[in-house]
Order: structure tokens, then sequence, then C-alpha cells
């Protein structure tokens, strides 16, 4: 693997910037889950990484998440960080990897599909083992009162099955999905900008 030079860590440190300011810009999804936001910020992680490589792709989610703690700290005692990083890496690492075998619009997609589908099942795991149990003995709930928060929004979620089939696992497929058309849109015209600022 390749060592960054300077201005492929000046172009890490402007990508995880951005993606640490859209990770402030959050919005809910109707009927999904009211404790998941929906955020662009994997947009600049997959440009990053398509651009300049895995290695960069995961200094980018890095800084990214020193950023939004240098702006607005943490309310999970770093738990949603630490799982913030796990879903960006499921998310972007794969279709790094895929495209960078073989640099085309139809590996770019199949990429993001794949890891699209990862971060989905990583955020099940994550959401069951990690964030659910966290928040039920932060705040002193049961993993009932989870359900019923959720059934406020979507009655059909009546346990943790039916809340990943109907809640984790669309919320992340959506989230993806939307990084990914994008970033199919985007690439092409942002790459040889990325390019001549690492020449120029």
């Amino acid at each position: 693997m390749k060592k960054l030079n300077v201005k492929e860590i000046a172009l890490i440190g402007i990508l995880g910037g951005m993606a640490g300011v859209l990770m402030l810009f959050r919005t809910p999804i109707p009927f999904m889950p009211p404790f998941m936001d929906f955020d662009l910020a994997s947009l600049p992680e997959m440009i990053g990484g398509f651009a300049l490589g895995p290695i960069a792709a995961v200094f980018i989610v890095l800084v990214k998440i020193l950023v939004k703690l240098a702006l607005v700290g943490t309310n999970s005692m770093f738990t949603g960080e630490i799982c913030n990083i796990i879903l960006s890496l499921a998310y972007v690492l794969p279709a790094v990897f895929i495209y960078n075998r073989h640099k085309s619009k139809r590996s770019a997609l199949y990429g993001m599909l794949s890891g699209s589908l990862i971060c989905a099942l990583a955020a099940v795991l994550t959401n069951v083992f990690i964030i659910i149990p966290f928040y039920v003995n932060l705040y002193g709930m049961t993993t009932a009162d989870i359900i019923m928060m959720c059934q406020a929004v979507n009655p059909y979620v009546t346990d943790m099955l039916m809340l990943a089939i109907l809640g984790i696992v669309p919320f992340n497929l959506i989230k993806c999905a939307a990084a990914s058309v994008i970033t199919l849109l985007l690439y092409k015209k942002i790459s040889p900008l990325m390019k001549n600022f690492m020449k120029g």
C-alpha cells in the first residue's frame, strides 16, 4: 500500500470535515425507528475512497468523527460514534475494494450495492447488541420500551425481529442507496477536480 502524500492528507482532512458537518444535518425518515436519523455523511467518504483508496477512506471516517466530537461532543459516551465508524466502514470499504479492482461505473455500482447490504447487516448487529442495550441501561428502560417507541411510528414493529426487518434494515438501505445514487451522479464530475488538486 502506497503512503499518503501531503496533498492526499489535505484532501482527507477536507472530505472528513465535510462528512463531519453533514453528520449534523440529520432528519428522521417516516415510519422508521425514532432513534435513527438520516444524513449524507457517507457521501464524502465514498467519493474520497473511490479517488484515494481504502486507507484514505478509513482516515476520512475517523476525521469525520473527530470533527463531530469537536463540534457537538457525544451524548452516548462514544458508543454511537464507535458504531458509526463500524457502519461507515462496512458500507465504504467493500465498495472501494471492488471499485479498485476494475474502475468502472458497473464495478462502482456493484461495490456500493455490496457495501449497502453489508452495512445493513452490520447495523442489525450493532443496534441489537450495542446501541439498544446501551440506551436501555443508560435510561433505565427495557427492550419493550424501545419496541413501544418504534410502534408509535410503525405499528407492525412488535418485537426485535420485526424491528430489524421493518426498521433497521430498510433505514440503512435507504441511507446507503441515497449516498450511492448521489455518488454515481457526482463522482465523474468531482474526481477531475480532486486529481487536479493533487497534481497542482
